[in-house]
C-alpha cells in the first residue's frame, strides 16, 4: 500500500511557513472579514500598515490601532479558504479573533442591515467534519460575544437597527436554501445563515483561541428579501468594522 510520507500534506504551520509568517510579524489580536474590500477598509483605519504577505488570493496587514498591533486579513467568502486562513493565524499565535461578516437572517423581523452576534453553529459545510465529530458544537467566545453585543446595540439602535443574538447556520449550499434545509435549521434555532462561521469558531476551539462573530444581515431567507443593494446593509458593514475595532480597544484597557 501507498503511504504518504507525511501524517497531512499540509499543516497550518506548514502554510504560515510557506507566507514566511513569523509570530512576531503579526498583532495579539486579529480582525477578520470575509471579502478583501472589507479588509482593505480596515487596513485604511491603521496607522503604518504593513503587508505581511500576499498568497493565492488572501493579503494580510499589520498595523497599528490607538497603539495596539492589530492584524487583519481578508478570510475568505467560504468555509474552505476560512479553514486556511484561520489556520495561519492560529498557528501564527494570535491570541483572540473577531469575524466581521455578512448573513441571511432566517427570522421574519430581522431586519437588512440589522446585526447578529453569533453563539453557536450548526454544521452544514464540508470542513469541519473533517476537524470534529457530529456532536462537536463551534462556539463563540461568550465575554468576547457579550462585549461585542454591547458595544454594536450603542451604534445600531440610533440607525435604527438591532441586535439580535443566537446560532448561525453554515452551509456551503447557498442555492440549497429550500424550505426543507432551512426549516431543519430554524427548528434547531438558527436565527441567521452564512457560509463562514462553523469552520471559523470550530479551528480556533481547537486551537483555544477566543474568537466571536458578528454578521451584518444582508438578506431575509424567510420573505425572501435581498438587501444586498440596500444602503442600510452597506451602512452597517461600515459601522461593523467600527464596533470591532472598538471592542479590541476596550479588551487592551481593561
Amino acid at each position: 500500500m501507498t503511504q504518504m510520507v507525511k501524517e497531512a500534506h499540509l499543516t497550518g504551520r506548514d502554510l504560515m511557513e510557506m507566507v514566511q509568517l513569523r509570530p512576531q510579524d503579526i498583532g495579539k489580536y486579529a480582525l477578520v472579514p470575509g471579502p478583501r474590500e472589507r479588509a482593505d477598509a480596515i487596513v485604511k483605519k491603521l496607522q503604518n500598515p504593513v503587508k505581511n504577505f500576499s498568497f493565492m488570493e488572501y493579503t494580510m496587514h499589520t498595523g497599528d490601532f490607538s497603539g495596539i498591533k492589530l492584524t487583519t486579513i481578508n478570510g475568505g467568502r467560504f468555509a474552505a479558504d476560512t479553514s486556511i486562513t484561520t489556520e495561519i493565524l492560529c498557528n501564527a499565535g494570535v491570541k483572540a479573533m473577531i469575524r466581521l461578516g455578512s448573513c441571511g437572517a432566517l427570522r421574519s423581523d430581522i431586519k437588512i442591515g440589522d446585526f447578529i452576534l453569533v453563539t453557536t453553529a450548526l454544521k452544514g459545510e464540508g470542513v469541519t467534519q473533517y476537524y470534529v465529530d457530529k456532536n462537536f458544537v463551534p462556539t463563540s467566545d461568550k465575554d468576547l460575544t457579550q462585549k461585542l453585543a454591547e458595544l454594536a446595540k450603542a451604534v445600531a439602535q440610533p440607525m435604527g437597527n438591532q441586535v439580535h443574538v443566537g446560532p448561525c447556520w453554515t452551509t456551503d449550499a447557498i442555492l440549497r436554501e429550500t424550505r426543507e434545509h432551512v426549516g431543519h435549521a430554524v427548528k434547531q434555532g438558527a436565527i441567521g445563515v452564512d457560509m463562514v462561521s462553523a469552520a471559523f469558531l470550530t479551528i480556533c476551539q481547537l486551537y483555544k483561541i477566543p474568537a466571536a462573530v458578528i454578521l451584518a444581515v444582508s438578506d431575509n431567507v424567510i420573505t425572501g428579501e435581498m438587501g444586498f443593494m440596500n444602503p442600510d446593509y452597506y451602512m452597517s458593514e461600515a459601522v461593523m468594522i467600527d464596533v470591532g475595532l472598538n471592542l479590541i480597544k476596550q479588551l487592551e484597557n481593561k
